[in-house]
């Protein structure tokens, strides 16, 4: 067979969604386990609140300051990526998982457990921000196909880990953590092995990078609106196992067929959905996102009918996931992990707020209440992306895969 035919043959082989190099399965690797330590601790958060005799808003506070220190940590993502390399970075932030993760299984009391999911947010911010630029660096078939490798990895990710979680908790509240050090620490090898070292970027970020990239309008409101429909992200992760008066491995299911629906939605359905227009199709998931809130907020004694708001909720967040991630990679004429930084520094400080919020709602009103904020802000975040439209409209006019 001649050089052209072989060189043919493998860039159509490349081309597929299925056809990358191995440096990109390693990192899509790592963000399935990564991503798996956000679903573990779900199904533990009562288990936690009753071992270390803590309320729900103060169990909720392992979600804000994970993402109060990733939000913040993703201001100097690209400053270290681009000094030490992105291999390097992705193993730092890999190893500071695994060291935060254990210490936090290792844990006695629920302020100290806060305190280590902080660190932990430390290197998941240096890890999920150089993992989407790389990946969508590395990966052959274009930026769109790259975002939906990601995508596949965080739902993967998200939708195994109550599975394990509820496994894991229901021996100890302590195995998730050290479940999630010990995978982590398997995706620390195998970003070691098979991933080669990426050049560093001609010109070194600095820490006024970020900030300058939110000049660009379209990016400041796929930001603005991620911020507040995280509000109703965690407000359904973070608070809703105190509703459902389920055990460990109750959880653990109803959150497993959440991720299995934001999994498949992210990749085969949101794709599709491109074609009807980016913000329109962002704008009708997450007003039936807050409609299923809604619902929570109702029927929030009704456990059959949390658990199938939940369950349908996945598939709402697993489009928008993509719809939005995928604009955010398209949207300012920035480098992409500037942007993904600038982005994720914004969603992330709602992300920090919004868990805390529900549980002290809770305790200041009802259960029902921080359903129906929720609900509200999430559609706030309509309205911000609808009277913004104008600055981000442009990514359906780009060819595709760019």
């Amino acid at each position: 067979m001649s050089s052209n035919a072989l060189q043919s043959e493998e860039g159509t082989a490349r081309s597929g969604f299925l056809g990358q190099p191995k440096a990109v399965w390693a990192v899509a690797f790592a963000c399935v386990i990564s991503f798996m330590g956000l679903g573990l601790v779900d199904p533990i958060l009562p288990a936690i609140a009753s071992k270390l005799k803590a309320t729900p808003s103060q169990v909720s506070l392992l979600f804000s300051s994970y993402n109060l220190i990733t939000g913040i940590a993703m201001l100097i993502t690209g400053v270290v990526s681009s000094r030490v390399g992105t291999k390097k970075t992705l193993l730092i932030g890999t190893a500071l998982i695994v060291l935060f993760a254990g210490l936090a299984g290792s844990s006695n009391g629920i302020w100290e457990l806060v305190g280590l999911r902080g660190g932990w947010g430390l290197g998941n911010a240096l890890f999920i921000a150089t993992a989407l630029s790389a990946i969508v660096g590395l990966a052959s078939g274009g930026a769109a196909k790259a975002v939906i490798l990601y995508e596949a990895a965080l739902g993967l990710g998200i939708s195994v880990g109550p599975l394990l979680g509820g496994e894991l908790g229901s021996i100890s509240w302590r195995g998730p953590f050290y479940g999630v050090a010990t995978l982590m620490a398997i995706a620390f090898i195998s970003i070691a092995v098979l991933m080669p070292n990426v050049p560093k970027p001609k010109l070194r970020s600095t820490l006024a990078d970020p900030f300058k990239a939110l000049r660009y309008r379209g990016l400041l409101t796929l930001g603005v609106t991620a911020f507040l429909y995280n509000f109703g992200f965690f407000t359904l992760l973070a608070y809703s196992p105190f509703v459902l008066s389920l055990d460990e491995h109750g959880l653990g299911y109803v959150f497993f067929g959440w991720g299995i629906l934001l999994a498949t939605t992210s990749v085969f359905v949101a794709p599709k959905l491109q074609k009807f227009g980016t913000v329109r199709s962002i704008c009708i998931m997450l007003l039936l996102f807050a409609a299923t809130l809604l619902v929570m907020g109702i029927w929030t004694s009704s456990q059959a009918a949390v658990i199938c708001a939940i369950i349908l909720a996945g598939a709402f967040l697993g489009n928008n996931n993509t719809l939005i991630t995928t604009a955010v990679m398209q949207v300012a004429p920035v480098e992409r992990a500037t942007a993904s930084a600038a982005y994720s520094f914004i969603r992330f400080i709602g992300g920090a707020i919004a868990p805390w919020l529900a549980g002290k709602l809770s305790e200041w009103f009802n259960p029902h209440v921080p359903f129906y904020f929720g609900a509200v802000i999430v559609v706030c975040g309509v309205a911000v992306l609808f009277f913004g439209r104008k600055h981000v409209n442009h990514v359906d006019a780009l060819p595709a895969g760019h």
